[in-house]
């Protein structure tokens, strides 16, 4: 009786919840990846930013630490969403439980509003708008409404970006260096075979951060 049932009306709202709670634990556990992924590309951009500035070449230092301020605020953006998808795992397990009582799903403004939230991180996008239609049809959230994402974090993250140089260039001078713009006799000049190759290197580690935050 239970497979004709569910030929006829599809799932049980019992196993809907169990599915949509497997694709949450999936996805969290691909954030986990992503942000170990971004610790070990920033951890090595770090090294390179300090090398340069070691090196006196502030004006590669400043680009590079400009991709790793970017990295900090992509893993803090998905540690956000990690949370987030655990928060959606409670309201769904607390729907379980409302199951047996009522015997049906209930709307929840809450998981429309993590599922919102959600819906903006493109590494998970496309699973949470296929799972926000599915509760949708099951009743647990009304359509939802998309905001718009301001992505105009240049200037912000040029000041962070010089934050960091400086922060690198106070610690390699013993605080006698703390400024990036002051270059001068505080740190040595390098040849041009020496730049070229951290040149290179710069660009390797922006490659790999660039292809972990695009």
């Amino acid at each position: 009786m239970q497979t004709i049932n569910r030929f006829f009306y599809g799932p049980t709202p019992e196993e809907r919840v169990r599915a949509w709670q497997a694709k949450l634990r999936a996805e969290s556990r691909m954030l986990d990846r992503e942000m170990r992924q971004l610790d070990l590309a920033t951890s090595k951009a770090r090294q390179s930013v300090k090398q340069l500035a070691s090196k006196g070449d502030v004006k590669s230092a400043r680009i590079l630490a400009r991709e790793v301020v970017r990295s900090n605020k992509q893993k803090d953006r998905l540690s956000v969403s990690k949370a987030r998808l655990g928060s959606i795992g409670t309201q769904l397990t607390q729907q379980m439980a409302m199951i047996k009582v009522t015997g049906s799903l209930q709307k929840s403004t809450e998981i429309m509003k993590l599922s919102n939230a959600l819906v903006k991180l493109p590494q998970i996008s496309q699973t949470m708008r296929a799972m926000s239609m599915e509760m949708t049809k099951a009743g647990i959230m009304e359509e939802m409404i998309q905001d718009t994402l301001d992505m105009d974090e240049d200037e912000e993250l040029e000041e962070e970006a010089d934050a960091e140089v400086d922060k690198v260039l106070f610690d390699l001078t013993d605080g006698k260096l703390g400024e990036a713009g002051a270059v001068g006799t505080g740190l040595p000049q390098t040849s041009p075979e020496v730049e070229d190759q951290t040149e290179k290197e710069m660009e390797k580690y922006r490659q790999q951060l660039n292809a972990l935050l695009s």
